[in-house]
């Protein structure tokens, strides 16, 4: 698995962002309510480039503007093979689970919306996704974007094993 120092720069790639999540939380106080805002926004550029970020504020642009910061920081290069992932996994994130299977061209993302929110950021076209455990949206977000980022090409592995190709 990947870890801190495998991000790169976002230098020279046409980004795009998209909020996969806003949550409000409600804070009592003496004069009412206070509320808060936190926000699940995936970068990408659609060509194998993927981050995703979390932001909070007391209002929702800000905390979406976060949450897009905190997302140009964690961008990752996923291996594509074609228009899919090029092999399949099951990734977690405490206790979701993601099942991410290739899958044959022109099959579309056959996913939920913050899996396929994720998936599309990073450039995947055909992929076939299963949710398990848990289906709370931030889980989900999270394990689809762990398993992309421990997704290896065939050649890594070759290499890892000591095999020619």
């Amino acid at each position: 698995m990947r870890r801190e120092n495998d991000y790169i720069d976002e230098e020279g790639l046409d980004l795009t962002d998209d909020t996969v999540l806003i949550n409000r939380t409600a804070k009592v106080m003496k004069g009412g309510r206070r509320f808060g805002f936190s926000a699940l926004v995936v970068v990408g550029d659609g060509r194998g480039v993927v981050g995703l970020g979390y932001g909070k504020a007391r209002e929702v642009p800000p905390s979406i503007e976060k949450g897009k910061r905190d997302a140009l920081k964690k961008l990752v290069r996923v291996p594509l093979k074609g228009t899919t992932v090029p092999h399949a996994i099951v990734a977690e994130f405490r206790s979701s689970k993601v099942k991410i299977m290739p899958a044959a061209p022109g099959t579309g993302i056959i996913a939920g919306a913050p899996v396929r929110k994720v998936l599309e950021a990073a450039g995947v076209r055909d992929v076939l996704t299963k949710a398990l455990g848990s289906k709370n949206p931030m889980n989900l977000a999270k394990a689809t974007f762990e398993g992309l980022r421990s997704m290896k090409t065939r050649r890594e592995v070759a290499e890892r094993r000591g095999v020619e190709i």
